[in-house]
């Protein structure tokens, strides 16, 4: 084995390669429950952002290990858009967010409504509405309010309670679903 790297493949171009062939490969989960205990060989996030236009689509865990390049990815994208406030997002909401997607079995990304929040922005928002907590777990990162145009929010909802691994909370006024990585609990219609 050498280590020439003439051919110009790039990490990231092999892993994307990699994933290519074994995502077509993969099997189909039953639950999220064993995505979460390391059932799956591969995890891939894909997102957009109507706030800033930017698009995601990254695979951040393959075989036991995350990819740091690729979570850092997700932690610039998550970042708070208001002020470019970066946070640490939680690998925990990274993989509930996953096995969601995975389980409604869509190709849609989601639009990503909110993920990290700096204290300012936070303060800003619950100013505003009776809504917001005070003590979010958007603060530590360790959640992502989300969308779909392809999936209803009670669709959305009973894929992330399905993971049983953290809160969800349905906004169906606002088309969106709250999914953070705290105790297992939800709220809202």
């Amino acid at each position: 084995m050498t280590k020439n790297n003439s051919t110009g493949m790039t990490r990231r171009a092999l892993l994307g390669a990699f994933a290519a062939t074994t995502l077509v490969a993969a099997p189909t989960y039953s639950n999220a429950a064993g995505l979460l205990r390391g059932g799956g060989d591969v995890r891939r996030l894909r997102m957009h952002s109507g706030r800033t236009g930017e698009r995601l689509d990254t695979i951040y865990w393959i075989e036991g290990q995350y990819i740091g390049e690729a979570v850092d990815e997700i932690n610039l994208f998550m970042r708070d858009w208001r002020n470019g406030q970066r946070h640490n997002i939680d690998t925990r909401t990274i993989d509930i967010m996953a096995a969601s997607h995975n389980l409604m079995d869509v190709n849609e990304p989601y639009m990503l409504i909110s993920g990290y929040r700096s204290p300012q922005t936070n303060a800003m928002l619950r100013a505003r509405s009776s809504g917001v907590a005070r003590n979010s777990l958007h603060l530590q990162g360790q959640a992502a309010d989300l969308r779909l145009s392809s999936r209803s929010v009670g669709q959305m909802a009973s894929a992330a309670a399905s993971c049983r691994a953290g809160g969800v909370g349905r906004y169906s006024g606002s088309n969106f679903v709250h999914m953070d990585c705290g105790q297992v609990r939800s709220w809202g219609s």
